[in-house]
Parts: structure tokens; C-alpha cells; sequence
């Protein structure tokens, strides 16, 4: 075992609750560690350089928690888990590599450090809480398929981060995930399909959030999603209406309105294929509900305002929800009669070449009655 401390002398770790000088500037992991101790190198602040063998398994609970000298680090693919605030408030860190491998990263992992981009590997589905919270340095993230949850904090006070894309295997987002971004933070967020809750205050703040589309596998946004968020103008659900907190838009002064373009192109596509009476029944509703707008041609929206009001959400719900199954019921009638077509034109390329076209109507074939209503009644009006 050496304990040398100069700067151009290596320390051998080799683990086993080995003593390490504070003043260790470079460090050699010895072959046969699986594992680094808890708090191992804790306040090392001159270590530089460190070099892990491959074979590492895990990097224990604040192992190298304010070495701020330290400025890179390579992981190898021997890792699966990175500890809790095991690189926390490196405040020089600004390069680390995350190899495949690795599925566990502890909360406040990096929390505190100067890194300007991070890559989670594929193998990568649990990401603790506040992980690179306060990185404001950073600027590039890259996530993979297999990360299911954006936890609480993980990207709070990442000043410098433009744009982020979630992958469909992202459920939720949690509390606070992209909290409190400076004038020149977060412009562009996609959220794809699969997302499922966003947490509470998990966008509040984003002062220059400009725009973003909400999943149609959406369920429900939580309070202060958006709070603040004063230059978001423009939010469009790909689905049906989400659960929406009464204080979610707070303070976003340039948001109006929330639109609905896929229903609205569902709803167009029924009344241009015949089914007139669907612009009459969802009319109704609107008419009705005195706070969701539509003109035929044009995009089915929410005032802002029915957020707003402590019980506008629930009026809105009410009648919104009926507008959607008015548009699966006739969407399935339209079925009904598409499929009645091509029964007749199996029947008609079925007879001789040579059939009077007076005939043809012998060739129909309806949809019996009772399997109509059976399709029909699967939709409770």
C-alpha cells in the first residue's frame, strides 16, 4: 500500500477500508476492488486524476462527495450502481462517462457539478431524486429507452439546459423535475407517448418554455405544473383531456387557451364523411359547458381561465368527456358502414364478369342490427 501524496506519485486504493489521505492528488484503483467504500475519498479536494479498474461493481455512498479538483471520470462497463451523492458537489466535474451497464444511479448523485453534458445508458431504469440538481453548467442530456421515471429534482436549477427528450418508456415525471430555470434555461421539452403523470411544480418556472404538446397516454398533471412558466403560449393535448390541477397554469400570462388538434382532426374527419349529426350533438355539449370553444373547420380548446377557477375543471371534464365519446360513437358507426361496403364489393368481384349493374344491389350485405348495437353499445353515452 502506498501513501504517497505528491503530486506526480499514484495512491493505490485498494478498498477494504484502506486509509486515504486528504491531500491524494491521483489514484489507482488496485484489480481486485468490486467495490469503493463509503465516504473513501469525502473531501479529497486536490485528487485530480482517478483511474478505476474495470471489474468495479459498485461506487459506494459519498465516495468522492466535494473533490472539487476533480474534473473527469470514466466509468467502466463493470458498474451498475452509482451511490447516493456519490459525486455530489464536485464542483469541477465537468466531463463524466456512463458506460453500458449501468442501471442505478443513487439520488444526488452529481448534484453540485460542473458538467456540461450527460448520456444515461440504455441499461439505466432507476435515476434517483435532485441527480444533477443545481448542474448549471449543463447543457446536453441524452436519455434512453428503459428510464421510466424522471424523479423529484432531477433537473431543478440546470440553468443552461435548452431542450430535453423523454423516451416513451418515461411514465412519470416527478416533483420539481425541471424546476426554476433561468431567461436562458428550458425552450423545448418533447414529452412522448407512454408518459403518464407529471408531478406537481414539475415545470414551474421555466420562465422561457415557449411551447409543449402533452402525450395522449397522459393522465393527469399535477399542481404548478406550469407555474410561472410566463412565456409558455402555446400547450396542446394529443389526447382526451388530462386531470388538471386548478392552480397548474399560475402565473402564465401569455397561455390562453389549450387545444386539442388530433380530436379536433378526428372530429372534421366523421363530419366530412357524413356523419353530420356528430357536429350537432358535440355542439350541444359546447354550447353547454360555456368553456370549451370549436367552429367546424377549426380546433376544439379550453380557456385558460376554467383552470383557474377552483371548480371550471370539473364543469369542463364534465362535458369534455361526453364530447370525446360522442366522437368515438360516431367514428364506430362510420365503421360500421365502411365495413358494409367492402362486404359488397367482395360479393359483386365474386360473380360472373358479365352481371347487369341493375343487379349490383342484389350483391349488398349489411352489418346485421344486433352486432351494430353490440359495436355501438361498448361506448356509454
Amino acid at each position: 500500500m502506498s501513501s504517497n501524496t505528491s503530486d506526480n506519485e499514484v495512491f493505490e486504493y485498494l478498498g477494504n477500508g484502506q486509509r486515504v489521505p486528504k491531500n491524494v492528488v491521483r489514484v489507482r484503483f488496485y484489480p481486485s476492488v468490486i467495490e469503493v467504500d463509503e465516504k473513501a475519498f469525502y473531501r479529497c479536494t486536490k485528487l485530480r486524476e482517478v483511474v478505476i479498474n474495470e471489474g468495479l461493481v459498485r461506487i459506494g455512498r459519498m465516495t468522492f462527495n466535494e473533490c472539487t479538483s476533480l474534473e473527469n471520470i470514466l466509468l467502466p462497463s463493470s458498474v451498475t450502481e452509482i451511490g447516493v451523492e456519490a459525486f455530489k458537489d464536485c464542483s469541477g466535474l465537468r466531463e463524466v462517462v456512463l458506460n453500458e451497464g449501468l442501471q442505478k444511479i443513487g439520488h444526488n448523485a452529481f448534484n453540485g457539478c460542473s458538467l456540461e453534458s450527460i448520456t444515461l445508458p440504455s441499461t439505466v431504469t432507476d435515476i434517483g431524486a435532485y441527480t444533477v440538481h443545481k448542474c448549471s453548467s449543463l447543457r446536453e442530456v441524452e436519455l434512453n429507452d428503459g428510464l421510466k421515471t424522471i424523479e423529484e429534482g432531477t433537473f431543478s436549477h440546470c440553468k443552461s439546459l435548452e431542450s430535453i427528450t423523454l423516451p416513451s418508456s418515461v411514465t412519470e415525471i416527478g416533483w420539481f423535475a425541471f424546476y426554476n430555470h433561468s431567461c436562458g434555461g428550458l425552450k423545448n421539452v418533447v414529452l412522448n407517448e407512454g408518459l403518464k403523470k407529471i408531478g406537481n411544480h414539475a415545470f414551474r418556472g421555466c420562465s422561457s418554455l415557449e411551447s409543449i404538446t402533452i402525450p395522449s397516454t397522459a393522465t393527469s398533471i399535477g399542481k404548478e405544473a406550469f407555474s410561472n412558466c410566463i412565456r409558455l403560449s402555446e400547450l396542446a393535448c394529443s389526447g382526451a383531456l388530462p386531470s388538471v390541477e386548478w392552480n397548474t397554469f399560475n402565473g402564465c400570462s401569455a397561455l390562453e387557451r389549450i387545444t386539442f388538434p388530433n380530436l379536433s382532426s378526428r372530429l372534421d374527419n366523421i363530419i366530412r364523411a357524413g356523419q353530420v349529426d356528430a357536429q350537432n350533438k358535440v355542439q350541444q355539449c359546447i354550447n353547454q359547458s360555456e368553456m370549451i370553444e370549436w367552429r367546424r373547420g377549426g380546433t376544439i380548446y379550453i380557456s385558460v381561465n376554467a383552470t383557474r377557477r377552483r371548480d371550471g375543471w370539473i364543469l369542463v371534464e364534465r362535458y369534455f368527456h361526453q364530447i370525446d365519446k360522442w366522437i368515438k360513437y360516431y367514428e364506430m358507426k362510420e365503421a360500421t358502414t365502411i365495413f358494409e361496403l367492402a362486404l359488397w364489393k367482395a360479393k359483386i368481384g365474386q360473380v360472373e364478369d358479365d352481371i347487369c349493374a341493375s343487379d349490383r344491389d342484389t350483391c349488398r350485405g349489411e352489418v346485421p342490427g344486433p352486432v351494430k348495437d353490440t359495436i355501438l353499445q361498448y361506448i356509454d353515452l
